[in-house]
């Protein structure tokens, strides 16, 4: 699949100041970009706005480039895990990973997938993705491990950022490198596992012994 951009400037059109968005245009645009990429299509503008019936301008005003529309298209569906942070929160953040559609009921395993295989052909694509989208997902996660920190259970030198990492590669691993599905219950227990053995380096020598 080839994602391109068919105007030169595309990256410099913004939305004027004060101009009212048309209603339902945002849901016609994300369709129609949804619509190349199921097909295995090329994403492009003027695709996109043929597909839509939204003028260029229209679409100008809303996307700084083609690569962010792409990757909030990508990301549609997906929900932000909410995670408690009372209680056992080791088991909390196995239920966050592990429960069905952890991802959210209307993000699917393709969807999923294919924006995986997007973003390693695509440097640009999956900088986009991160900032606009992976980043504040870690949310959930950043407050356990900050409200286990806060506890005395984990580490108060901990990296966050490397732990979030750490725990989140476990599933990626699962489905980039093995190919898995979490439909498998040994997946989901191999998964639970490997989350048990990294939060036991994060916790403090005493929660150890």
């Amino acid at each position: 699949m080839t994602i391109a951009i068919d105007e030169a400037g595309f990256a410099s059109a913004r939305r004027g100041p004060g101009r009212p968005r048309a209603e339902g245009h945002d849901e016609r645009i994300f369709a129609a970009a949804g619509a190349l990429l199921d097909r295995g299509e090329e994403v492009t503008v003027s695709r996109v706005v043929e597909l839509s019936g939204v003028s260029r301008a229209s679409l100008y005003r809303r996307w700084p480039s083609m690569t962010d529309l792409l990757a909030a298209v990508l990301d549609e569906g997906r929900e932000v895990p909410e995670i408690p942070l009372d209680g056992d929160l080791l088991e909390n953040v196995l239920v966050a990973y592990t429960s069905p559609r952890a991802a959210g009921p209307n993000f699917s395993e393709d969807r999923f997938r294919m924006r995986l295989r997007l973003a390693l052909t695509d440097r640009k694509l999956a900088q986009a993705y991160w900032r606009s989208h992976v980043a504040r997902r870690r949310a959930g996660i950043t407050a356990v491990l900050e409200a286990g920190i806060a506890r005395g259970e984990l580490r108060a030198d901990l990296d966050l950022d490397a732990c979030i990492d750490l725990v989140n590669g476990v599933f990626y691993y699962q489905y980039v490198v093995r190919g898995a599905s979490f439909d498998d219950p040994d997946v989901v227990a191999r998964c639970r596992e490997a989350v048990r053995v990294a939060w036991r380096g994060m916790t403090t020598d005493e929660r150890r012994e």
